[in-house]
């Protein structure tokens, strides 16, 4: 028995500090060569083909008329889109957390609809709907308000793929701090639009920002759904996302690359912006 004991003690003594073992090793290298397969190579090949290319022909691509004015149709897009889903997110948030009626858990549960459902097969929808056949395209072509194929479709889609964004990170944040702070903001005679600007705004104001980045990210980068409903007129419904799939199609890849690492650099930077909205979080949090 006495001799047992010393190969059970060796058998349970923890690895050393710093100390790995082999399996974990395997696992690490694993995951970090597969994000790197799957992220860093692909991003490097990108900025390498700008590189190699010259400074030039990068330079003459990004300042064409086409290039210029389809980063203005994304950015204008980008702007609507994000200025309605997030007046509606956080309406629709306060609804979903402060207001019991019938049908809360169909309507919380399809505003997720959008993740689940193919941009194109979004796309698509608005087509049938907003169409010059479709049930309100029909009337809004007998208004003389083309929908679909123009920028109303384009922000319509673009809109319903990144409305659930604000909504989910909202929502926790309202149901975790409770209604305390409003009701007593109501006794000592704050209206509801001095309560919503003072005690309800500040504490979801990071999550706010979180899913407005978020919303920005999604629609910068939105190409399904756009394909659809823009018809893809050259000057006039062609973000930087359908630009670059022309360029690529035509042959032309000068000014695919130059939008391409351009649109990179923007995700770049919202990335770090969601991560320091993330950090304020987490540090409000704790």
């Amino acid at each position: 028995m006495a001799t047992d004991r010393p190969a059970l003690e060796l058998a349970v003594v923890p690895n050393k500090p710093g100390s790995l073992p082999i399996g974990r090793w395997l696992l690490t290298g694993l995951v970090l060569g597969w994000f790197a397969l799957l992220v860093l190579v692909p991003a490097g090949a990108l900025a390498r083909q700008v590189v190699f290319g010259g400074l030039r022909p990068f330079v003459e691509a990004l300042g064409s008329a086409e290039v210029l004015r389809s980063f203005g149709l994304s950015l204008g897009i980008t702007a609507v889109a994000t200025a309605v889903n997030t007046a509606f997110g956080v309406g629709f948030a306060l609804v979903l957390v402060r207001h019991r009626f019938r049908g809360r858990g169909l309507a919380d549960g399809l505003v997720d609809l959008p993740f689940a459902v193919s941009p194109v097969v979004a796309g698509l929808m608005l087509v049938v709907l907003y169409g010059p056949d479709g049930w309100v395209g029909r009337w809004a072509e007998a208004a003389g308000v083309r929908v679909v194929y123009a920028l109303p479709g384009m922000i319509l889609a673009t809109t319903f793929v990144t409305l659930p964004f604000v909504v989910r990170e909202i929502v926790p944040v309202l149901r975790a701090v409770g209604v305390d702070q409003e009701e007593a903001a109501a006794i000592l005679g704050a209206g509801r639009w001095t309560t919503f600007r003072r005690v309800t705004l500040p504490t979801i104001r990071w999550g706010l920002a979180y899913g407005v980045t978020l919303t920005v990210a999604r629609s910068l980068g939105e190409f399904g759904a756009l394909m659809v409903v823009s018809g893809n007129l050259i000057g006039r419904t062609q973000t930087a996302t359908i630009y670059i799939h022309d360029g690529v199609e035509s042959f032309r890849p000068e000014g695919a690359y130059a939008a391409s690492l351009v649109l990179a650099a923007l995700s770049f930077i919202l990335l770090v912006g969601m991560e320091r909205i993330r950090a304020r979080i987490a540090a409000r949090e704790e």
